[in-house]
C-alpha cells in the first residue's frame, strides 16, 4: 500500500491524473478480494493488481474510459463456471470494482496522500475511509490512533466500529456508503536468534509487509550490516528481554536460538507477554523435551499450547532458505485469522 500511493502522489506531483482500481466487494472463490488496488495511469501502464486475467484487462479498459470522462464508477464482475473458460481463468466468483478518477487538481487528496505515507511509517493501526454514497463524487479519509480522523467531516458516524474493522468492509450508515481498509495494522516480527534460517526469514517477512525486529546476544549475528531489511537489531542477553523489548498483543514472536537452554530462556518470558503468536523452531524430540521441563516448572496446558512448534507450515522444508518459507506462510495463515481472513482460497 504504501509503494502504491507514493506511486498516486508521484503522479499527482507531475500533474498527471490517474483511476485508482480498487475491489470493494468480493464473493466465492475471485482470485483477489477486496481491499486490491491497482492504479491506472493517463499512458495506459498499471501499478498493482486487482487479480490479474479477464478481470484486470477489463478493468484496465474501463479505467481508460473514466480517465476520459472523468467520472468515478463501480462495475460488478461475475464469473460463472462457463464464463471461466472463456475467459481463460481458472478462479471463479463474483467482485466490485470501484474506479476512482483521481484529478491531478485535488489538493485535498495530494495532502491526504501525504498523511497516508505518514501512517504507513508508523507501527499503529489505521484506516482508509472512502465515502463512495455519491461514486462519481467521493470523499476520502483516514483515520489512525495518532492524529485521530483526518480529511472527512465531523459526523457521528464516525464513532461507529464498523467502520474500523479488521478486513475490508462497505458499510451503510445513516443513508451514506462507505468503503473501509485497514491501511496498517500494526505489529512486528520479534525474530530471536540471528544465525542462517533468520537471515533468510527476515527478507522475506519484509517483503510480506511484516517490520522485522532481530534479537541475539552475539554482535556478529545482530547488526544491520546482516539484516539490512530489519526495521532494528537488538545485541542484548536474552534474559530479561523486557529491558529492551515491549511486546504488544499484535505482535509476533519466532524463537530459533542455537540451544535449548535459550529457547527455554525465551519460551518463559514469551508467555508473560499478550504476543497473538508464538513460535519456536525445532525438531519434535526437542518440542518434547522443552514441554516436559515447561510442565515440571509449573506451566498450565492452555499456557503450553500457545507455542507453534515445530515452526512453519508441513511442506518438507529442509534447507534455511525452505524453512524460511514455510515460516512466512505460517506466519502469513497467523496474520490472516488475526485479521479475519480466510488463509486459502479456493480455485
Amino acid at each position: 500500500m504504501k509503494e502504491l500511493f507514493e506511486e498516486i502522489k508521484r503522479l499527482l506531483d507531475r500533474g498527471e491524473n490517474l483511476v485508482l482500481a480498487t475491489i470493494i466487494a468480493d464473493h466465492g472463490s475471485a482470485p483477489r478480494g477486496a481491499g486490491a488496488r491497482m492504479i491506472v495511469k493517463m499512458d495506459g501502464s498499471t501499478m498493482g493488481t486487482i487479480g490479474g486475467g479477464a478481470v484486470e484487462h477489463q478493468a484496465g479498459q474501463l479505467a481508460m474510459e473514466v480517465l476520459r470522462e472523468k467520472q468515478s464508477y463501480s462495475k460488478g464482475f461475475r464469473l460463472t463456471s462457463e464464463q471461466v473458460a472463456g475467459l481463460g481463468m481458472i478462479c471463479g466468483g463474483s467482485v466490485v470494482v470501484y474506479f476512482q478518477y483521481v484529478d491531478a487538481g485535488n489538493k485535498a487528496f495530494l495532502h491526504l496522500c501525504d498523511r497516508i505515507l505518514e501512517a504507513c511509517d508508523r507501527d499503529e493501526d489505521s484506516w482508509l475511509v472512502t465515502d463512495i454514497t455519491k461514486e462519481t463524487i467521493w470523499t476520502m479519509g483516514l483515520y489512525s490512533e495518532h492524529d485521530g480522523w483526518i480529511g472527512m467531516e465531523e459526523t457521528a458516524w464516525r464513532s461507529d466500529p464498523a467502520l474500523l474493522s479488521n478486513q475490508a468492509v462497505t458499510v451503510t450508515l445513516q443513508d451514506q456508503t462507505y468503503y473501509s481498509e485497514p491501511l496498517v495494522r500494526s505489529g512486528k516480527v520479534y525474530v530471536f536468534g540471528g544465525g542462517h534460517v533468520a537471515q533468510e526469514l527476515v527478507p522475506i517477512l519484509a517483503h510480506l509487509g511484516f517490520p522485522c525486529v532481530v534479537y541475539d546476544d552475539r554482535e556478529e549475528f545482530a547488526n544491520q550490516t546482516v539484516f539490512p531489511l530489519a526495521e532494528r537489531t537488538i545485541h542484548a542477553d536474552f534474559e530479561p528481554i523486557s529491558d529492551h523489548i515491549c511486546i504488544h498483543e499484535n505482535d509476533y514472536l519466532v524463537i530459533m536460538t542455537r540451544g535449548h537452554q535459550y529457547d527455554y530462556l525465551l519460551q518463559r518470558q514469551a508467555l508473560e507477554t499478550p504476543a497473538s503468536y508464538i513460535g519456536v523452531m525445532g525438531s519434535r524430540n526437542k518440542k518434547k523435551i522443552i514441554f516436559e521441563k515447561l510442565r515440571a516448572d509449573g506451566y498450565a496446558q492452555e499456557d503450553i499450547a500457545r507455542f507453534h512448534t515445530p515452526i512453519g507450515l508441513a511442506i518438507s522444508a529442509k534447507t534455511p532458505a525452505e524453512i524460511a518459507i514455510s515460516i512466512a506462510a505460517e506466519l502469513i495463515s497467523a496474520r490472516a485469522a488475526r485479521e479475519g481472513k480466510d488463509s486459502l482460497q479456493e480455485s
